[in-house]
């Protein structure tokens, strides 16, 4: 039985616009009021999706949200944190000694906020990712030795193509390496997943994948999609992405996740 549904965020829950259509936000307050628990799941810290949690109304003892792809898991009435799993200022030293060496820019995150590394090559992340986070300029030499989520690199589409392309074994084995959107790329924790945040989760509200549903449309979306009980993609998602899940719906401006849903659940 399903009693979960993950759901990626933009191109998925998320419109063109970046909003979350009246339909989709009808379809999941009635299946959450229902008991049925809806987990947004995405790359960004829980500020900057907080509008999202509160047009939902997820702000009840048992709604959470998964964070930073799976790094951080928090529980939305308080903003404490059930799970957290960081790297270390010295684990970047690889992922910018190469963008230093092929002239490409990196913004690096904590668990709050975005450094976006001036001895670098100028990000676009701040405009792509089109979202209130707070971003402070800073050479990498200066960055406080401290937890962080993440690095970032945001380019055109065919450059961030190059560059993965380009990326020595010594980076591919340290880092999870995911395409969050076409032109974002994250250096993620190794292992690290919507999937890895989503097994914590579920364990703790002492359920598991069988209990599971997920939307997603990107490469940062396979593993939870493949974990699930019901995977589904959009229409807008990639040929690979729509290959390994169950089922596919309509694209992220036709209200897919609510057409979907109200077909699964008889609405």
């Amino acid at each position: 039985m399903i009693k979960m549904i993950a759901l990626d965020l933009d191109n998925t829950l998320l419109n063109s616009d970046k909003k979350i259509s009246i339909a989709n936000q009808e379809t999941l307050k009635v299946l959450h009021e229902q008991g049925i628990s809806v987990v947004l799941c995405t790359g960004r810290p829980i500020n900057a999706v907080w509008p999202y949690v509160e047009q939902l109304a997820l702000l009840g003892p048992n709604d959470y949200t998964i964070t930073f792809n799976g790094g951080m898991v928090v529980k939305n009435d308080d903003q404490s944190v059930l799970n957290q799993k960081s790297l270390s200022k010295a684990d970047f030293d690889l992922i910018h000694q190469f963008a230093f060496d092929y002239q490409l820019p990196l913004d690096i995150l904590d668990f709050k906020q975005v450094y976006e590394l001036t001895d670098l090559v100028k990000s676009t992340y701040k405009e792509v990712l089109n979202s209130p986070l707070e971003f402070v300029p800073m050479d990498y030499a200066d960055l406080p030795d401290k937890e962080y989520s993440k690095a970032i690199m945001s380019e055109q589409v065919a450059t961030l193509d190059q560059a993965r392309t380009d990326l020595p074994a010594e980076i591919t084995d340290s880092y999870q390496i995911v395409r969050s959107q076409p032109k974002i790329m994250e250096f993620l924790p190794k292992n690290m997943s919507k999937a890895y945040g989503l097994e914590i989760l579920l364990h703790h509200l002492e359920l598991d994948f069988e209990n599971l549903m997920a939307f997603g449309d990107a490469e940062n979306d396979q593993e939870m999609l493949k974990a699930a009980h019901i995977g589904v993609a959009m229409d807008n998602a990639s040929d690979e992405i729509k290959a390994i899940a169950d089922d596919v719906t309509l694209n992220h401006d036709e209200d897919g996740v609510a057409v979907y849903l109200h077909h699964y659940f008889n609405m």
